[in-house]
């Protein structure tokens, strides 16, 4: 069974989310702040007549925030039936992994993060 999956990078780390699950991936354009929401929420933005909430992966995954948003694309995905943008620094590339290509994640992960990832590469993280 293949699985396609599209990588992106938050800081000097590589993540991928497998291809079925992205709606679309845009440029960040107006996200307006939304009071007393979690620290990771950036706001929320128009997306063709649709108010959805970003997400900022960096903050999210606990790492310093990115300097310039300006070059940061949204990767838009469905989650629990809410369309919901994710911030990340960049969208680099759809890969073609086969299950032998996939570990599973250690067992020794504990906490909220437990769930966080479905499997790993050597290079690159599935969330």
């Amino acid at each position: 069974m293949e699985l396609k999956v599209v990588t992106f990078k938050l800081g000097n780390q590589v993540f991928g989310v497998d291809i079925m699950k992205v709606e679309s991936i845009v440029e960040v354009e107006k996200i307006v702040p939304v009071p007393e929401t979690a620290e990771y929420i950036e706001g929320v933005m128009n997306l063709r007549g649709k108010i959805i909430p970003v997400v900022n992966l960096r903050k999210k995954f606990k790492m310093s925030d990115m300097e310039d948003k300006k070059k940061a694309k949204i990767i838009v995905s469905m989650v629990k039936d809410t369309l919901v943008g994710f911030l990340v620094d960049d969208v680099s590339e759809v890969l073609t992994l086969t299950e032998s290509d996939i570990e599973q994640p250690p067992q020794s992960l504990s906490g909220k993060g437990k769930n966080t990832f479905s499997g790993l590469l050597k290079f690159v993280t599935i969330l």
